[in-house]
């Protein structure tokens, strides 16, 4: 695994595949901190008509007598289920069987087998809300806002969430090849890549030059908080002056998890987070801590999503904190996990109110914009060269672009990133070639677009390059000067 930093391109390595994480609760509906989140959120829902469950009934008995094939009817049942949380509309309400309920309890405790990303259903699509750090995923170069259309041939027309990634999923070490949809990109892409198995370290600390801790966050899992503030803990016995937290490409967790880790740096009675009920009842998260002596900046991108923005959010506006980077994923909504009351293993996930930051802001579908905004170099997002053709001068496509793009972030300026493969890409690309002892002819081969990549690889995990990180590291140190200046 990869640690320290987040990378959003295109290692050719392993992907597998994810259950869907987003801010959820757990236990009964207690939120950390001094709001609570009672029973009466549901005060409203009562019993529905004998009617609607006699049309369910009959329709099961229906089918169940008259198909004319056999009938299994656990599938109808389940059937009938996904049909009703289809109906809501909501990308974030789902019903998962038993096998999938399973592997989505693994993943909020902090290990399971999968994707390494949050996916959801939008209008039909499976659509990547982020990947996770380090994980399969992330190192495929699979990017949030990635539309997921086949796997291994199988389209995911149709299907529901749950059964496009059952698709996905299959024996440790077996290839998925996975066509993917990317805004801006003309052709679908396709990533072969080996499934695995993905044990989550949630967070990772260290200390840069003048005393900058830095802390990155992939995940608020049940373990994270703990793990956060011994990390924590450490850097401020090293002497810490500033702090910087990365949730880039997070894609969010357990609520009551992020409470709690809000609550070091939001001083006692400031606002965490609200949650609205279906009525319009509001209930504030007031911190119970003591907020700390030094600077705070986080970093973020559009891989921020759902509990990344809750932390983001109440530091921006309860602790004084910046926020650097890019404007988060835009999901303000909170699920409840129903498994104890299927009686079989399977669980429905419901979307059961909205959150809001401590200002009464509904950040949903529009994110939480930085104080500073900075974006990658765009080599950071290219998408990877088809290894199948060759491309030479006079062709025009999608991977002599993503080719001209990685020429340019390597030094071998091309002139142009349009997809025209002119004579200046060629003499950029010779240069590579011979500089890289392979064959100087100019022309993209398979070998060439692996050593184009395998060195773009190299240019990313290079922590100068990360434009995000070093402007939060160049902000944190200026307000330390500031803060050791005043009398």
């Amino acid at each position: 695994m990869f640690k320290g930093r987040t990378v959003t391109l295109l290692v050719l390595v392993a992907m597998v595949v994810s259950s869907l994480l987003t801010v959820t609760l757990t236990g009964q509906w207690s939120l950390a901190g001094s709001g609570q989140l009672s029973s009466g959120l549901f005060a409203d829902i009562g019993g529905q008509p004998k009617s609607d469950i006699k049309k369910i009934e009959t329709a099961l008995d229906l089918v169940t007598k008259n198909y004319v094939e056999k009938v299994d009817r656990s599938k109808l049942v389940d059937g009938a289920i996904n049909g009703m949380m289809n109906a809501l509309d909501d990308p974030f309400s789902s019903y998962m069987a038993g096998a999938t309920a399973q592997q989505f309890s693994e993943q909020i405790e902090g290990s399971f087998t999968g994707i390494g990303a949050e996916v959801s259903s939008e209008n039909g699509n499976v659509v990547v809300v982020s990947p996770i750090k380090g994980s399969p995923a992330e190192k495929a170069g699979i990017k949030p806002k990635d539309i997921l259309l086949s796997v291994n041939g199988e389209s995911f027309e149709g299907l529901t969430l749950n059964e496009a990634v059952a698709k996905i999923r299959g024996p440790k070490g077996t290839e998925a090849k996975i066509k993917v949809k990317r805004a801006g990109v003309a052709e679908a892409l396709e990533f072969t890549i080996v499934r695995a198995d993905i044990a989550l370290e949630t967070v990772y600390a260290r200390m840069e030059k003048d005393h900058v801790g830095v802390i990155e966050i992939t995940e608020f899992s049940m373990n994270t908080a703990n793990r956060f503030k011994k990390e924590l803990e450490a850097l401020e016995q090293q002497g810490m002056k500033g702090l910087v937290i990365d949730v880039r490409n997070n894609p969010g967790g357990v609520l009551p998890i992020v409470i709690e880790m809000s609550e070091l740096f939001v001083p006692k009675g400031k606002g965490i987070v609200q949650v609205e009920n279906k009525n319009g009842r509001r209930d504030a998260t007031l911190s119970e801590g003591s907020g700390k002596p030094y600077p705070i900046v986080v970093v973020t991108n559009k891989g921020s999503a759902s509990a990344s923005e809750i932390l983001a959010g109440a530091l921006q506006e309860s602790a004084g904190a910046k926020l650097v980077g890019e404007p988060t994923y835009g999901k303000g909504t909170v699920q409840s996990s129903y498994s104890q009351e299927m009686g079989d293993g399977s669980m429905l996930k419901i979307t059961i109110a909205k959150w809001l930051t401590p200002n009464g802001e509904w950040i949903h579908k529009k994110g939480i914009q930085p104080d500073i905004s900075v974006s990658q170099p765009d080599y950071f997002s290219v998408a990877p060269i088809n290894k199948e053709k060759t491309f030479k001068f006079d062709t025009l496509g999608e991977d002599v672009k993503s080719a001209q793009v990685m020429l340019k972030g390597l030094g071998y300026d091309p002139g142009r990133v349009d997809g025209y493969f002119d004579k200046n890409t060629e003499r950029a690309l010779k240069k590579f070639q011979s500089d890289q002892g392979i064959r100087a002819d100019g022309e993209l081969d398979a070998k060439t677009a692996e050593k184009l990549e395998s060195k773009l690889i190299e240019l990313i995990r290079d922590p100068k390059n990360d434009a995000q990180l070093n402007r939060a590291l160049e902000e944190i140190r200026k307000e330390i000067t500031q803060a050791a200046s005043k009398p």
